[in-house]
């Protein structure tokens, strides 16, 4: 690959990577956020201003370990940390819309998720993306963060390169959260025949585990990481692409789904991790994953910077406290950290101090 000048940027070592997130990630992530949560504090629909609220106090951590990206080149970190906080946030408050909605309109919650789109292309107009639903009043604060992805995107040297995998990729994502979110019964027959369409893209892989990785921001992450490097063309560009999708992607979305079960039947909510026979059969399938995701990122530029990805994810989900309180998934992290190399453990220990850190 010509990515030579970022491939020198990235760090190739734990410590390396893990000092660049807490002395700068973590402290411009959680300004962001801050500057965001204002806004959100200010929306006047009280739904709303719930669940815009609600996303970045519970899944601050999604836009923290998607700030690894902007780890990766310091240099355009004012640029990939508010476009990757951003469209990160923009993900979790639809996804907290959708997942406790007063609708379950399949065309209200394609007309929301037409925000992401809009967000990765620097030409497009804004929306009434609220149009088909009744909270609608946001005070602006769905049009600040799309503004906000496209003004970072405009500062991207090689973004024409990447867009069209970018918007593969978020097109993907707003498709699973229709087919998951429709009425109940309605949900695994829409997801089913979607995968009919598009097995190609993953054909290694079962109908929930593609579904899985077309939930994953990573790909677009890493898609906005190759296009701060003046290298990027459009060959580059597709083997980023496919150095994440669908397994580093895949991976990703999984151990999210298998820390969240419990959860997720209290809410009635799809799991993709309850399409297994049993947990030695989930177990087996995320290890597959596991080594897809690492022959996968070892064709691309700093490939122990990605590698250093795989093993930060399995920390970051296996450490959750969501573990301790669900014995089957308890059995299935031991058995996913048994032998674990020293770069995950080193991670796990920085993601229980992260967490720590969170609330102080």
């Amino acid at each position: 690959m010509q990515l030579t000048a970022l491939a020198r940027q990235m760090p190739q070592t734990p410590i390396r990577l893990m000092y660049r997130v807490y002395k700068y990630v973590l402290p411009e992530v959680r300004a962001e956020l801050a500057r965001l949560r204002v806004i959100a504090e200010r929306i006047p629909d009280d739904e709303l201003r719930t669940q815009a609220i609600a996303s970045m106090t519970s899944k601050q951590f999604h836009c923290e370990g998607g700030g690894i990206y902007a780890a990766a080149n310091l240099q355009f970190r004012d640029v990939l940390v508010p476009l990757i906080v951003a469209l990160q946030t923009i993900s979790d408050y639809l996804d907290n819309l959708c997942d406790r909605s007063t609708s379950l309109d399949a065309d209200d919650f394609r007309l929301l998720h037409q925000s992401m789109l809009d967000a990765v292309d620097p030409n497009a107009p804004l929306r009434d993306y609220y149009a088909l639903r009744t909270e609608r009043d946001d005070g602006g604060y769905l049009h600040e963060l799309v503004r906000t992805c496209q003004a970072c995107i405009r500062k991207l040297p090689s973004y024409p390169a990447v867009q069209p995998y970018v918007t593969e990729l978020v097109g993907l994502y707003g498709d699973l959260q229709v087919h998951k979110h429709i009425v109940k019964e309605k949900r695994e027959p829409a997801l089913l025949a979607w995968w009919e369409q598009h097995s190609q893209l993953a054909p290694n892989f079962k109908w929930n585990e593609f579904g899985a990785a077309t939930g994953s921001t990573l790909g677009m992450f890493m898609l906005f990481l190759a296009a701060s490097d003046e290298g990027c063309g459009r060959e580059e560009a597709l083997q980023v692409r496919n150095g994440y999708f669908p397994h580093v992607c895949g991976l990703h979305i999984m151990l999210d789904y298998l820390i969240d079960q419990e959860e997720d039947r209290i809410g009635g909510d799809l799991n993709f991790c309850n399409y297994y026979s049993n947990q030695s059969e989930l177990v087996t399938r995320i290890g597959d994953i596991v080594e897809g995701a690492r022959r996968d990122v070892s064709g691309l530029p700093a490939p122990k910077f990605h590698r250093m990805v795989i093993e930060g994810l399995l920390a970051l989900y296996l450490s959750d406290p969501k573990v301790r309180g669900q014995k089957d998934v308890q059995l299935v992290s031991k058995r996913l950290m048994r032998k674990s190399p020293l770069t995950r453990l080193f991670f796990w220990g920085n993601s229980v101090v992260i967490r720590l850190r969170q609330f102080k």
